[in-house]
């Protein structure tokens, strides 16, 4: 029964991943449950053993791009040695996930999402305040130590931290990749932690982890 259920969970990961790049490729309209199906390798009918329509589908792929999100912060938070660090390591993923799958906006803002279901609306928001409330958890652990300016707000800080770069992925995906969108978040990183950290990067008498800071300090 494990080995079942393990190779209907890879299936359906295969299945969405499929409709991400599908999405990617050819937009919206390009996505159908025979496109689908082709790209992975397999008939209509055992897709429909996991996903009965191209509404299930989209719900899915709804539910891929907030598992990539939070797992982005789950391995930002393992790889960095201190909250600020993980936060530029945050910003780097994240630009990585928009650069690397461009039909997550397609998605996000389709008809069949943004305009036409109020529910899929509603589940976007959820799924962007969760993440936003995770990074918001970072900004909190970086002024228990000491790197972040106390009266700041987590909750407004992981607004400003998502806006480093949407505007950026925005004028990367129109200008089809002729925008830089990598380099700017780099630069907008540096500004913005000039602005929230203390001027030495600690807060008097403080004991956290530097790190972060210390890496802005010596580039």
């Amino acid at each position: 029964m494990a080995r079942e259920k393990l190779t209907t969970e890879l299936r359906q990961e295969q299945i969405l991943a499929a409709a991400l790049e599908i999405v990617s490729a050819k937009g919206m309209k390009g996505l159908n449950t025979g496109a689908v199906a082709r790209r992975v390798g397999i008939v209509p009918s055992a897709l429909y053993r996991h996903f009965r329509d191209k509404e299930q589908i989209l719900d899915g792929l709804l539910a891929l791009i907030e598992e990539r999100l939070l797992a982005n912060v789950r391995a930002a938070r393992h790889e960095a040695a201190c909250p600020l660090s993980a936060l530029e390591s945050l910003l780097k993923r994240h630009v990585r996930l928009i650069r690397e799958n461009a039909g997550i906006p397609l998605v996000v803002f389709s008809e069949e999402v943004y305009g036409a279901s109020s529910q899929r609306k509603a589940r976007v928001y959820a799924i962007l305040q969760r993440y936003l409330g995770r990074v918001g958890e970072l900004f909190a652990e970086a002024q228990r130590a000491g790197q972040v300016r106390a009266e700041l707000v987590p909750g407004d800080l992981s607004v400003m931290f998502l806006g480093l770069v949407q505007p950026a992925a925005i004028l990367w995906h129109v200008s089809e990749g002729g925008f830089d969108v990598t380099r700017q978040a780099d630069r907008a990183w540096r500004v913005f932690v000039q602005a929230i950290r203390y001027g030495d990067g600690m807060a008097p008498g403080a004991s956290g982890l530097a790190c972060g800071a210390a890496r802005e300090e010596e580039n």
